[in-house]
Parts: C-alpha cells; sequence; structure tokens
C-alpha cells in the first residue's frame, strides 16, 4: 500500500472514501510481491495492480463492496485449470489479498502514507490473519523505535510488532511476522505484513565518462537515487549528466568518506585509473553497501587487486569486488554496458544467477530468501 503513498494521501487530504486491496501473501510463481496494491476510490477511479492484470477486475469488484459493508477481508486468488474462464492467477501461483475500506479516519494509516509520501522512513505493520476483531488494525512504525495506532490485542503485541517491524524498515524491507497473539516472538495465531518505505536506495557512478551518463539512465529506471562523482570539473557537469539528481566535483575516495550509504548503495567505479580506484576501493570495500563493481580489462582488474592486497586489504574484503563490472552480455555500447552493470545489480540484490530462464526448473519469483547485501 505505501508504494501509492502519493495518490491515498491526496485522496485523504480531498476526504474521499476508497478502499485498498494489498496483496499479503503469495505462493509458487506470482507477479506481484507482497506490499503490491491496487486502492479504487468510491467514484469508480483505481490505481496501483496487484497481479498485473490476471484478477484485477475480481479484486477491484471486492473493493467496492469492501466500501458498501466496511469491513476488512482476505480473499485468496489462484490457478483453476478445471475452468479456463474462472478468475485466478494463468502463472500457476497464488496470492493472499487484504481489502481494508478508508471510511472516515485511520489515524495510523493516513500518518503512514503522509510520512511515505514525503520520502521520510516509515513501516506500517497490520494485521493480515488472526482474530477477526483484529483483521486489519495497523501500526505505525518510526526509525526511532516509536509508533502510533495499536493492534489491539494484548499490551506485548505492540512491542513486539515495534521491534520486529522496525527490523525490516531498518534494511529497507517488506514481509511478514508470525506471532502469538499475546505478542510471543515464537508463530502463532497472527500474522503481520508490514511494509517498509525508505527513501529511494542510493546508486554513486564514480568516473563522468560517456558509460556513467548510460548507468545513470538506467539507475533512475531502477527507482535510484543517483550520485555522478568525479574530481575532474570538465567531466563532471549538470549538461552531461542532466538526469543525475548530483553531479558532485571532488575525489571519489574523499567524497566516499563524508557521503551518507547504507545497506541498500550501488557503488559503481567507472574511472579504471589506479589514481583514483585503490583510495576509493580501499574505502568502498571496507563499507557495509550492497554492491561495488568496478571497470576495466582483466589486466586491469589483475593489477588492480595486486595493489589493493599490497595497500593491506584482505582476501575476504576483496571477494566483495564485482570487477570486471556486470553481467557477460557481450555488451558493446554505453547502454549495453549499462544494462549489464543494472542487471548484476538487481541479480545481486535478489540472488539471482544471470542466467537464461529457458531451460532452468528454479522458481521464476524467487521468494526463500530476502534482499542480501553483496
Amino acid at each position: 500500500m505505501l508504494d501509492l503513498a502519493g495518490p491515498l494521501h491526496e485522496w485523504i487530504e480531498e476526504g474521499r472514501d476508497f478502499a485498498v486491496a494489498t496483496v499479503v501473501s503469495v505462493g509458487g510463481s506470482a507477479p506481484r510481491p507482497p506490499g503490491a496494491a491496487l486502492a479504487v476510490r468510491a467514484d469508480g477511479t483505481a490505481v496501483g495492480s496487484v497481479s498485473g492484470g490476471c484478477v484485477e477486475g475480481a479484486v477491484y469488484d471486492l473493493c467496492l463492496q469492501a466500501l458498501q459493508d466496511g469491513e476488512s477481508l482476505v480473499e485468496r486468488f489462484g490457478y483453476s485449470d478445471e475452468d479456463a474462464f474462472a478468475v485466478g492467477l494463468t502463472c500457476g501461483g497464488t496470492i493472499d489479498v487484504m481489502v481494508t475500506p478508508f471510511r472516515g479516519p485511520r489515524a495510523a494509516e493516513a500518518a503512514a502514507l503522509a510520512a511515505a509520501a514525503r520520502q521520510e522512513p516509515v513501516a506500517l505493520a497490520r494485521v493480515v490473519r488472526g482474530p477477526s476483531g483484529l483483521l486489519g488494525r495497523a501500526l505505525l512504525v518510526r526509525p526511532d523505535g516509536s509508533g502510533e495506532g495499536g493492534l489491539g490485542g494484548a499490551p506485548g503485541l505492540d512491542r513486539t510488532a515495534l521491534d520486529r517491524a522496525g527490523a525490516l524498515l531498518a534494511g529497507g524491507r517488506t514481509g511478514t511476522v508470525d506471532l502469538t497473539e499475546d505478542g510471543a516472538h515464537c508463530p502463532g495465531g497472527l500474522t503481520l505484513l508490514v511494509e517498509s518505505a525508505a527513501p529511494p536506495p542510493r546508486m554513486i557512478v564514480f568516473g563522468a565518462i560517456d558509460f556513467a551518463a548510460a548507468l545513470v539512465r538506467a539507475g533512475k529506471f531502477l527507482g535510484y537515487h543517483v550520485t555522478v562523482c568525479d574530481a575532474r570539473p570538465v567531466f563532471a557537469t549538470r549538461a552531461r549528466f542532466p538526469e543525475a539528481d548530483e553531479v558532485v566535483v571532488d575525489w571519489p575516495d574523499r567524497y566516499l568518506r563524508r557521503t551518507v550509504t547504507d545497506g541498500r548503495t550501488a557503488l559503481c567505479v567507472l574511472t579504471h585509473d589506479a589514481k583514483f580506484d585503490v583510495p576509493l576501493l580501499m574505502e568502498a570495500l571496507r563499507l557495509p553497501v550492497a554492491y561495488i563493481g568496478a571497470m576495466g580489462s582483466r589486466r586491469t582488474h589483475a593489477d588492480r587487486e595486486r595493489r589493493l592486497r599490497e595497500a593491506g586489504l584482505s582476501e575476504h574484503e576483496l571477494a566483495r569486488l564485482r570487477s570486471p563490472i556486470g553481467l557477460d552480455l557481450g555488451a558493446r555500447t554505453p547502454e549495453e554496458t549499462a544494462v549489464s552493470i543494472a542487471a548484476e545489480i538487481v541479480a545481486a540484490r535478489h540472488g539471482g544467477t544471470g542466467a537464461p530462464l529457458t531451460g532452468s526448473v528454479r522458481p521464476i519469483h524467487r521468494r526463500d530468501r530476502a534482499p542480501q547485501p553483496v
């Protein structure tokens, strides 16, 4: 739901009634992850998607029904091979969708949507499985551990929910949490969907070259806040990188020391010049960021590794470096190379292999692991 924060916050400010259908769990191959949402206003206006088209019509009708009834509900959609015209997922998976009507004040949800619309970090925990009286109850969670609203159970439930949701928020992740009704950490009769909204992750591109301009566009397409950094003012200009969020003239290692990074940050080193690369990578490979890649030939990479070892990096630290940067797509142009780098970043984030799906027996939509730093 928080991925629709902009329009939903506007609807609340305008005093409109609407219902939100949110994917709360998935099984098998399903097109949209937990947290994906479709919202429908009382006048029929809709935004978002829960299935990429498979069951949108049925979910749309459920939203209108929930607006009339005023009650939250959970509905399961799966694949039916007995009736080709039945409502279901053609991909063969299943999704559980919770529909919640917004008629009148829902303080926790409204506050979460407002914060997400302002691109402030926030999480929203909602009961998606449990006693009917608790279904749809919501708790807003802030990075400092404070909250707003409540889940309506035993006193320990909100405390545990704050703790578990805070951990997901810190990683910028959305997921489910199973608890007992009294708030015990062990799985029980209650499931929470925790949606996290965090500011866009950062991509920092070092080296103001033609390949960087293409990578900036790819990074923006993937939702990154993209910074280009180069020590040479003649190259690091806004005119050359109009789509970048920031263009910084500074020595790369000095800039990296003073800027803010986190476990979602991608660092792309395109300078392939030892006087820039070595001090920069000495800093980068000791930071808890998600991705570190460096451009260059295999000969350049071997020389760079030798210099980094001599400068004191351990084998464990060097193992984090993706070099030569990108997946083997046979790329030639800056744009093709940017696709190669972006594909490696996506694969690293989600634990993908980069191998063709043709002939593979692995699940297409993998949910056996959370996004991992590399």
